[in-house]
């Protein structure tokens, strides 16, 4: 991927099985990233596997801040700041019955959180002609029994990716969301207790392709969208979900 070479990445939610794909991607591309995270010991863990191009901060991304901190530790350390890849989610969900502290809560994380992050780090995307990733889903265009919170919460990433792109544009700044379908990721791992066959079995009849997607195919969709090689690509949600 062309122009990620000697880049810096902050990418929350950095600790989770995607979080950390994107990471080794990135860095396998020449980027230097910062994992951004509430969860210290996968986050450091993941730092120390991923080599010296891959940093931890620990970060509570509800907290402005600990994303000012976040911010300026990641240029003190790597020198610049040119991507955002806003992985960072929660999937607190009740349905009909959540009630009005977990919606708040949920939104905070999973939209807010990220628009504060780019507030925080619009002067340094700016200067460098920087560009943001965005974590849709394919549950923001459907309807999901018994959820509710998350996938109108990733229907508005999608718009927020629209608006971001407009407003950002004259600044140099791309802006972009992936959409992943069924994903081998921590919810999948708890909900089977690591049995990726049986995830498989239960994705199959939803995907074209018949199986849940690897987080290294989301990586690379990711890290497409903030290379030189997607220049001319803003305002747009790629569908990495297996059809």
């Amino acid at each position: 991927m062309r122009g990620l070479n000697g880049k810096t990445a902050i990418v929350s939610g950095g600790a989770t099985l995607i979080g950390q794909a994107v990471a080794q991607t990135l860095a396998g591309y020449g980027a230097r990233v910062v994992i951004a995270d509430i969860n210290e010991a996968d986050g450091h863990a993941a730092a120390e596997r991923l080599g010296p191009n891959v940093s931890f901060i620990r970060t509570d991304i509800t907290s402005d801040a600990e994303i000012a901190k976040l911010v300026s530790q990641t240029v003190e350390i790597t020198g610049r700041l040119d991507f955002l890849v806003n992985v960072a989610c929660t999937y607190l969900d009740n349905g009909a019955e959540t009630n009005r502290a977990d919606w708040l809560k949920a939104l905070d994380i999973n939209i807010v959180s990220s628009v504060m992050l780019m507030q925080a780090a619009h002067p340094h995307l700016k200067a460098n002609k920087g560009a943001i990733v965005n974590f849709g889903s394919i549950s923001a265009r459907v309807a999901q029994t018994g959820r509710w919170v998350y996938p109108v919460s990733k229907a508005a990433i999608l718009q927020l990716t629209r608006n971001q792109a407009m407003d950002l544009a004259p600044d140099g700044i791309r802006v972009n969301a992936v959409s992943p379908g069924w994903t081998w990721s921590n919810i999948m791992v708890q909900l089977t207790h690591g049995n990726r066959e049986k995830t498989d079995k239960v994705a199959a009849p939803f995907h074209l392709l018949g199986r849940t997607g690897n987080p290294e195919e989301i990586a690379e969709a990711i890290a497409f969208l903030l290379s030189d090689n997607a220049s001319f690509i803003t305002g747009t949600d790629i569908c990495v979900d297996g059809g």
